[in-house]
């Protein structure tokens, strides 16, 4: 059952037009992804589905009172330096009829409410902005950019939360432009360019579009232009001593029946991922 339905939707800032033609659904219980470059619409979409910028055209439909059962993480967002996190939430629980226990939020982002929000850390305050976004017991969170700006770790503590939402049954609509991030949490994801829609697929579907190109990566003591002829190899590029064979599921076994294994070093080989699929979308 859908939950979020939008059909060609349209938002317009004078001159610019930021959302051209989007539409998709939202299935109840799933993680959805929006991908697109900066500028694509991405932001401008979500804050229409959220109540917070009016459309200039197509509708939206939201199964969910809004004020009260949307949850949103804004991708830019900051608090008075010496309100605590605690204070934070207990604050934007008093806006909700039912909101849910500031205690056992506070406990599942690992939060100390007595830390004010100046000593926060980075991580620390995108795990704030998702407890205040779920702090009103929402059936949908709205998550923007959540990611951006963290190291490694605190990226990832960030996505096991998000998966632990969706355990709790919250249906999460996430924009980002980490292709890891969508491969890893998402359900199906749609890719915008130009305020209108691509695509939309799982995953593993936008990666099946690229045709399963796998990239071999190796250092060679020997020439290698040669490895244009093979009917396996897509593509053969040099930097920095560097080769990097693009081909089909067989160029790893066409690379080294060509090659000596003398002459081959620090072979290394990948397959397609969601950041091919993106750029084979995209055109990039």
């Amino acid at each position: 059952m859908a939950i979020i339905t939008v059909q060609n939707l349209r938002k317009q800032y004078g001159d610019k037009i930021a959302v051209k033609d989007v539409s998709f659904s939202v299935e109840e219980g799933e993680i959805y992804g929006i991908v697109g470059r900066n500028g694509a619409g991405k932001t401008t979409t979500v804050e229409c589905v959220a109540g917070l910028r009016k459309p200039d055209g197509g509708t939206i439909h939201v199964a969910a009172d809004l004020k009260q059962q949307v949850g949103v993480q804004l991708q830019e967002s900051a608090m008075p330096d010496k309100l605590r996190v605690g204070e934070a939430l207990d604050l934007y629980a008093s806006f909700y009829a039912n909101p849910a226990s500031v205690t056992e939020l506070l406990d599942e982002v690992g939060l100390d409410p007595k830390v004010g929000f100046a000593k926060l850390s980075g991580g620390q305050r995108q795990r704030l902005s998702i407890a205040l976004a779920l702090v009103g017991n929402p059936r949908i969170a709205i998550l923007d950019e959540l990611t951006t700006g963290l190291d490694p770790q605190a990226r990832r503590e960030t996505w096991d939360l998000i998966s632990r939402i969706r355990e709790r049954g919250v249906t999460v609509l996430l924009v980002s432009h980490f292709m890891e991030e969508i491969e890893r949490l998402c359900d199906r994801v749609a890719v915008i360019a130009a305020g209108t829609v691509l695509a939309v697929d799982t995953p593993a579907g936008l990666i099946s579009r690229t045709g399963g190109v796998q990239r071999i990566t190796f250092r060679s003591t020997m020439p290698v232009e040669s490895l244009k002829s093979l009917p396996e190899v897509h593509s053969v590029t040099v930097e920095a001593g560097q080769v990097t064979v693009t081909g089909d599921q067989n160029v790893l076994r066409a690379v080294v029946t060509a090659l000596p294994d003398s002459a081959i070093s620090n072979l290394k080989t990948e397959t397609s991922s969601m950041d091919d699929a993106f750029l084979a979308l995209t055109g990039e």
